[in-house]
């Protein structure tokens, strides 16, 4: 399942805080998301205020979004999550774009 939420903070001259706040490998709180790229039940890609974010890992899903704060809160077992720059970020909207129309 793939799916594009852009979330609400277009308000020009504030930084919003971009924050991951995991809790027992299982549950992740991220404050400061733009947009969700693309997600399943392995991987999530995230547009923050602080770049490109893949998390990876089992049986992903997504609990809670709250598009008007930039909140994504996301549980399953997490494996991995690591920041893209911009040339692998174009890589993986690519790659999920295909996968999934």
């Amino acid at each position: 399942m793939s799916q594009y939420y852009e979330t609400g903070s277009t308000n020009k001259g504030t930084v919003q805080e971009h924050d991951v706040i995991m809790r027992g490998r299982r549950i992740l709180d991220i404050t400061g998301v733009k947009q969700v790229e693309s997600f399943d039940n392995e991987e999530f890609l995230l547009e923050t205020v602080m770049g490109f974010l893949a998390i990876r890992g089992q049986n992903l899903q997504m609990k809670n979004l709250d598009v008007d704060k930039g909140i994504v809160s996301i549980k399953g077992k997490v494996y991995d999550m690591s920041y893209l720059d911009e040339h692998h970020a174009e890589k993986a909207k690519g790659f999920f774009s295909k996968l999934f129309k």
